[in-house]
């Protein structure tokens, strides 16, 4: 593995990849959420027979196009640099994690490469049912790329479905299945892809906001509107669900990052839920006894309730997680630096295996081995320098996470009055401005969504397997340095070139005879 790593390479690393996966992000949700709205608006087409849907589909399928052509590259160079830049990450899982990158390139792009072309270019070619199937088939194929992606994401979440073999450094995949299909993979999945939905929404309500605020293309509007708000509403409805389900996931698995989302410091039993609060700067050390909040708006009991259905559940805060001694399932919780002893036990013990490999020592082999197997559960934690090295960035955790949630509840209310004032949504200048400018809102709960989910998880590259600082490639900081401004220019560029085509294709509009939309 690696033995020592200077920590600005490691920032620049993760600085990288972390501009990467934000530029990402920003083309795969509309992509995923145009996607199954203009698939749901061509069979509207398909059993009306209007020719009014096929050019109400075709408008939205022509930014999808747009933003699916961007999103592509910056794909591509995300998965690139797991063997750039965190190439002792790709040797240790790359027989697990491989597996999922490689279904998604082979299967899904095989699929939206094959039937994109004749949702783009069969609408005079193929027969409607032909061409219906075809745009599903993209949106599926789009949203099956994004399943394989988060799989993959999940397992470094909570890795399964593997063993270690001391003989290669390698951990092997031994059951590719409990690897597709953890709990955590279907829920991270559901949540994620349904978050794109709304997205989806809400950016199809907000353009079309804009179209009546100019007085254009009323009827295309408001269809469109119509659709995007029962769409976006059920999808928002969803989302509550798979949320929980993640948070639930989180506390059993990542505990640690469910005490940064909530600014948890120590445990009780019958934890609140923050509603809304503000941190207190001024709280250096997590035993340090400052109160944690300057200010809160907190649910009595409720995060207990909400993470094992009873009131008085305990939930273990950041000083139980460093310090130890609280009562599980299994027994009574180790501390970190007792987590860290193992790890390191770990480590020593597969180094003596080895060379007792290479001395044909096999009964000194076997007995390092039984050692290696004992302590590998806290393999990742033998890189850890200090207990406090454990505890992810709190205030980016919490505020991140208390935005998503909190415009996610906005979006909820933003469909539910766009539905109940869907008569004279033409009227209410106020409702077109809120719901155009809406569009950058849905883009940040995206984006602190992931936020939570990678920062509230360090320092782990892998959950308790392998910290980041044991993941990076040995490369020169100032390699790094060049790439992410090369990068940071790269993405920007595509970025304003997307905006740019979009906004100019918007301000064309359907191509949709006034007379048509009227007749609607």
């Amino acid at each position: 593995m690696v033995e020592s790593i200077d920590s600005s390479l490691i920032d620049w690393s993760r600085a990288q990849f972390a501009l990467t996966a934000v530029y990402h992000w920003i083309f795969v949700p509309l992509t995923l959420g145009l996607g199954v709205i203009m698939s749901v608006m061509e069979t509207i087409y398909l059993v009306t027979g209007k020719d009014f849907w096929k050019q109400t589909a075709r408008f939205w399928m022509k930014l999808f196009g747009i933003n699916f052509a961007i999103g592509v590259a910056t794909g591509l160079i995300l998965e690139f640099e797991f063997g750039t830049n965190w190439s002792n990450y790709s040797w240790f899982v790359g027989d697990i994690f491989g597996a999922p990158l490689a279904i998604e390139g082979v299967v899904a792009f095989f699929m939206e490469a094959t039937f994109i072309a004749i949702m783009f270019f069969g609408w005079n070619k193929v027969s409607k049912g032909a061409h219906l199937a075809s745009t599903w088939l993209t949106t599926v194929g789009a949203t099956l790329s994004a399943l394989w992606i988060l799989v993959a994401n999940a397992w470094m979440q909570s890795p399964v479905g593997m063993e270690f073999n001391p003989d290669t450094v390698r951990n092997e995949m031994v059951d590719f299945w409990a690897v597709a299909l953890s709990p955590v993979a279907i829920n991270k999945f559901l949540h994620t892809v349904i978050s794109a939905w709304v997205l989806g929404g809400v950016f199809v309500i907000g353009v079309s906001s804009w179209f009546l605020i100019k007085k254009r293309q009323r009827e295309f509007a408001l269809a469109s509107i119509k659709i995007s708000a029962i769409f976006g509403l059920a999808a928002s409805l969803l989302l509550l669900w798979t949320g929980h389900g993640s948070a639930q996931q989180v506390a059993d698995k990542q505990p640690m990052k469910l005490a940064a989302m909530e600014g948890l410091y120590r445990g009780e039993a019958g934890v609140e839920l923050i509603g809304v609060g503000v941190l207190n700067p001024a709280k250096e050390a997590y035993n340090d006894g400052a109160d944690p909040f300057l200010f809160k708006f907190a649910f009595p009991k409720m995060l207990s309730y909400l993470i094992d259905w009873k009131t008085d559940s305990f939930v273990p805060g950041i000083a139980d997680l460093i310090d130890g001694g609280y009562r599980t399932e299994d027994g009574t919780a180790l501390s970190a630096q007792e987590k860290i002893e193992r790890g390191r036990r770990a480590i020593n013990a597969l180094a003596g295996y080895r060379q007792a490999v290479r001395d044909n020592d096999r009964a000194a082999a076997q007995e390092y081995n039984a050692v290696l197997k004992e302590n590998f559960d806290y393999f990742g934690y033998g890189y850890i320098k200090q207990p406090t090295d454990l505890i992810p960035s709190v205030p980016l955790t919490f505020y991140s996470f208390h935005v998503m949630v909190i415009l996610g509840f906005y979006f909820i209310l933003m469909f539910v009055v766009a539905l109940l004032l869907s008569r004279s949504f033409a009227e209410r200048k106020w409702l077109q401005w809120v719901c155009l400018w809406s569009i950058p809102l849905a883009y940040i709960a995206g984006q602190a969504g992931w936020a939570v989910a990678e920062v509230g998880r360090q320092p782990w590259a892998i959950q308790d397997l392998l910290p980041v600082n044991a993941a990076v490639s040995k490369l020169a900081s100032s390699s790094v340095q060049v790439t992410f401004f090369l990068f940071l220019a790269l993405f920007t560029i595509l970025l304003i070139a997307e905006v740019r085509i979009m906004v100019k294709a918007i301000k064309k509009g359907p191509e949709l005879a006034e007379e048509q939309s009227e007749s609607f």
